[in-house]
């Protein structure tokens, strides 16, 4: 009897070490996503900010006298280049894109300009890159769900404040973009 309440014992025992093992391996990893996916809206957003001083210079020919707009892209840029955490990121982010927009809207009243064929290719290669900057923020805010998630549910929830696992923020959308009321439960 005392052999088989041993053997018992030690199953149980393997069995939760197991569990908990498979627990903070699972914390770990989703947290190493959040980072990864993080660092793919950043590869993006410095794809973006490569293309806009050749923006800018092309803009530059034929609206010089729209220097406020460019001064207000080129502001935004550096503050997207200089924001450090991912909600200065996501404000400067939500700044520069309103920003280009305004210089779209100007370009508008161009018609040499719109007619460029470089201004033209960098208006596409930027509508490429804010597509693929919007689906990185959709992976990301997915990701960071998952692993929010993992640190609030039980029993994992235990371990990730044993060691230390904390909350994500989310990348917030400009509030012009958002469509439906934000609602607290």
């Amino acid at each position: 009897m005392d052999l088989l309440l041993t053997a018992v014992i030690v199953i149980l025992i393997i069995i939760i070490i197991v569990t908990i093992a498979h627990m903070y391996n699972n914390l770990v990893g989703l947290r190493n996503r959040v980072k990864n996916s993080y660092a793919q809206i950043d590869v993006q957003l410095k794809r973006r900010n490569d293309l806009i001083p050749n923006l800018v210079e092309t803009v530059k020919g034929y609206a010089a006298h729209e220097k406020g707009v460019l001064e207000e892209v080129t502001k935004a840029r550096t503050g997207v280049m200089n924001a450090s955490t991912i909600e200065e990121t996501s404000a400067a982010d939500n700044q520069l894109t309103g920003a280009l927009k305004t210089l779209f809207a100007v370009a508008e009243n161009y018609p040499d300009l719109k007619a460029n064929s470089n201004f033209q290719q960098l208006q596409s290669d930027l509508t490429d890159t804010e597509d693929k900057i919007a689906y990185a923020r959709q992976f990301y805010n997915d990701v960071v769900l998952k692993y929010n998630n993992a640190c609030q549910q039980f029993p994992s929830n235990i371990l990730a404040g044993l060691f230390g696992f904390k909350e994500e923020e989310f990348y917030q959308a400009p509030a012009s973009e958002t469509a439906v009321p934000q609602v607290e439960f």
